[in-house]
């Protein structure tokens, strides 16, 4: 009878274990299915939950998972809310195999008795701690504990995979949004700048993060009149050049509004780029347009890096102008600056990433080094004194990167170079120029 007794109490035990591990198949079909069916990481993590504190009764435990660089509870039963806001991620890489936690000190690890830690290779997943009393009724804990595991496993190493493929497509998004953002720098910045007997031009753009929000130009106006520009947006990347994008159209809309004075012009301008920007970001600007039968330069600079220009032997500071553009509704002051050329006129147009560039002794390469140059290179040709100026600056800066975009546009106005060759020296009027 006893003995009857006793194979009837050691089937049931097989019973009761061919049972439980029929339902943790059953679960991890489950899960794996759920994955499979691309089911959100919520639920994933509600079915990790019931797992736990309905089919394995686990009254205290908690789930650590990455998010974005960071380590969150994503989940969790029978512990105060107060403790998690204590941190504990620099005991988390303690932790390289299953085992017994004894961080007895710790407010929120003392709560736990068995951590389970989920490694890709060396990289950890995921942390599950487990509470006291971790299996009512079960005498032998360790196959429970390695069901634990595997499904630990599979539901950090799905979330992960998630995680990594919403990385991925971010990164596609912003690799097509980069594309587009070049396209339309590369239809801003002219390819080729004019060389002819009046007058060469060529210029430099060096963005610090592939494309930025730099931008020159240089434009014939009618038959005796040019002009040339040079912009540049607060903030870099992408959004600087769909904005600097923008404020292109309008400067080309309103350039050939002959009609316009200057102070009409530069208040329109001010207007369009306060309302695309909604004065979050602000426009540094200079423009001059030249007269070539008055021989007459008119500038205006909106609060730009003054351009230099060399003529005689004799360096000019650009810097009559305005406040910068998309600041105030309306700009205060208005000032522009005219110059006769009596010589060959050469200017270099600069934005700020220049006169910012460091060295490793900490020197800038300021505007009195820039002026140093220009003199020192005058008697190039214009491409080949951006060459020597980019391999000046590249010289200059050592082993330190460009810390922002970097443009610059040279160009030499010929006056005796012109007479030369006959070009009339015809007295136009300039509608609006006052």
């Amino acid at each position: 009878m006893e003995q009857t007794n006793n194979n009837r109490s050691i089937r049931e035990q097989l019973e009761h274990k061919l049972s439980l591990q029929q339902l943790q198949i059953n679960r991890l079909l489950e899960i794996t299915q759920a994955i499979n069916n691309n089911l959100k990481i919520a639920d994933l993590f509600r079915i990790y939950k019931d797992t736990l504190t309905w089919e394995m009764r686990i009254k205290k435990f908690a789930l650590y998972t990455r998010n974005d660089d960071q380590w969150i509870c994503a989940t969790h039963a029978g512990i105060d809310e107060e403790l998690f806001k204590i941190d504990i991620v620099d005991h988390l890489f303690k932790f390289l195999r299953p085992g017994k936690i004894e961080e007895a000190g710790h407010p929120l690890l003392k709560e736990f008795s068995i951590v389970i830690p989920v490694y890709h290779k060396k990289y950890p997943i995921a942390f599950t701690f487990i509470g006291e009393n971790l299996f009512e009724g079960e005498e032998d804990v360790y196959e429970p504990i390695r069901f634990v595991s595997a499904i630990s496993n599979i539901i950090a190493v799905a979330i992960e995979n998630k995680r990594l493929f919403k990385k991925q497509l971010e990164q596609e998004r912003h690799k097509r949004e980069l594309e587009l953002a070049v396209q339309v720098q590369n239809m801003l910045i002219p390819a080729d700048l004019p060389s002819n007997e009046e007058y060469e031009f060529a210029g430099v753009y060096h963005p610090h993060e592939g494309v930025g929000g730099d931008y020159y130009d240089f434009m014939e106006l009618g038959e005796r009149e040019l002009a040339f520009c040079i912009a540049d947006i607060s903030g870099k990347g992408i959004a600087a050049a769909l904005l600097m994008s923008n404020f292109q159209a309008s400067l080309q809309s309103l350039i050939n509004r002959k009609y316009l004075t200057v102070i009409e012009f530069v208040g329109l301008l001010n207007e369009r780029v306060l309302k695309t920007t909604k004065g979050d970001k602000f426009i540094t600007f200079f423009i001059a347009k030249y007269n070539r039968g008055k021989k007459r330069l008119r500038y205006i600079n909106a609060g730009h890096n003054p351009p230099i220009m060399v003529m005689g032997g004799k360096s000019y500071r650009l810097d009559k102008g305005c406040t910068i553009l998309g600041v105030f509704p309306k700009i205060p002051n208005i000032e522009w600056g005219e110059i006769e050329l009596t010589d060959d006129a050469f200017f270099l147009l600069y934005t700020d990433g220049l006169t910012d560039l460091r060295n490793e002794a900490g020197d800038y390469f300021d505007e009195e080094k820039v002026v140093e140059f220009v003199h020192e290179n005058l008697h190039l040709k214009v491409k080949d004194f951006n060459t020597r100026l980019l391999e000046k600056l590249d010289y200059f800066k050592g082993e330190l990167g460009f810390p922002d975009d970097i443009s610059f546009l040279s160009g030499r106005i010929f006056i005796h170079k012109a007479a030369e060759n006959g070009i009339e020296d015809v007295i136009l009027s300039v509608p609006g120029a006052n």
